[in-house]
């Protein structure tokens, strides 16, 4: 038994210890990014006007763990209005170097500034004539001095108890590119539908892009009776199109209201015979509608704050061009 406990209390003492490394990186990482924000300067400034001004793509470098973030920033970048992409240092000096080209802006990345398959390649990006801007953690590197533009992305020490992972140096240079793009996606006036339009198969773009038109029943579709048909023909017209209600129309096809299976349950409440009366006088009027160019998602807004299931759409003349249901909605993946 003593050894049990003494095992459980080692146990105990090592996740005490585990824990406490974990804050640890939080906290050096904490401070990285604190102090980041006072290099949020002219040079900044400056970076971005060279970025907003950019007429081709941002071309981001790194190498090792530098490239890994480097290719987050674009892809960043990228889906935020500014158009980017990633080339490997090492690849461009055997051929990819063909990928920038002189409507470019070069983003370098590199912690020490030293990088040699960077600085192999800035003779040929001086060539070309195109801004470099670089993240480094040493102003006086030589990549700091051979850019355009130099943000210092420096740090007091990495999260690495070792000081030689990079961590805390990986995070600040993170930051400092959704800083960037983010600055650049205001400066732009992108929208959250312009955001939409980069990422359309996610939840977000469906929600910012589909509309009524694109998923509402149409013609046959729709389950339609007039004003003066027999309760039971709306029943049957519910039963046959399976939308849980029928839309009651008018001359034209103009909506006078909608009959839904809660309408016919309170019908029932009050004793109405549904062979011999008539739709018009159960039927839901001023009943709530959609036109077919409204977002799906604020359609999906409109049913869920009424508390109803279906709802016909309409053109500009209140004509019934087509039903939607919550199904619908759900089957397009916009709730």
């Amino acid at each position: 038994m003593p050894l049990v406990v003494q095992a459980g209390n080692a146990a105990a003492d090592e996740d005490e210890r585990l824990k406490a490394l974990g804050r640890s990186v939080i906290d050096t990482e904490s401070l990285a990014v604190t102090a980041l924000r006072s290099r949020i300067d002219d040079a900044f400034a400056r970076a971005c006007r060279y970025l907003l001004a950019c007429e081709g793509r941002i071309v981001v470098l790194g190498m090792g763990k530098s490239g890994h973030i480097g290719g987050k920033i674009a892809a960043t970048l990228a889906s935020t209005g500014t158009p980017a992409c990633f080339v490997h240092p090492g690849e461009a000096s055997h051929g990819d170097m063909g990928m920038i080209t002189s409507r470019d802006v070069v983003l370098a990345l590199s912690n020490s500034g030293e990088t040699a398959e960077i600085l192999i390649l800035l003779p040929l990006i001086k060539r070309l004539a195109v801004p470099l801007v670089c993240l480094t953690g040493r102003p006086g590197s030589t990549l700091a001095r051979a850019a355009s533009v130099h943000i210092d992305v420096s740090v007091g020490q990495e999260a690495c108890p070792l000081g030689l992972a990079p961590t805390a140096s990986t995070t600040a240079a993170l930051v400092m590119g959704d800083a960037l793009a983010i600055a650049l996606l205001e400066a732009r006036g992108f929208s959250a539908e312009d955001f939409a339009l980069t990422h359309p198969g996610g939840i977000l773009g469906r929600k910012l892009l589909l509309r009524i038109s694109d998923i509402m029943h149409r013609g046959d579709e729709m389950p339609t009776v007039h004003e003066g048909d027999l309760l039971r023909d709306a029943l049957i017209e519910m039963s046959r199109k399976g939308l849980g209600m029928t839309v009651v129309v008018g001359a034209g096809l103009r909506v006078a209201g909608v009959f839904t299976d809660g309408d016919l349950r309170r019908a029932l409440d009050r004793g109405i015979d549904v062979h011999t009366a008539r739709v018009h006088e159960v039927m839901t009027r001023d009943c709530a509608v959609a036109v077919e160019e409204q977002l799906a998602a604020e359609v999906l807004g409109i049913m869920q704050r009424k508390k109803i299931n279906a709802l016909p759409v309409v053109d500009a003349a209140k004509t019934l061009i087509g039903v939607l249901n919550m199904h619908d909605l759900l089957r397009a993946g916009v709730m």
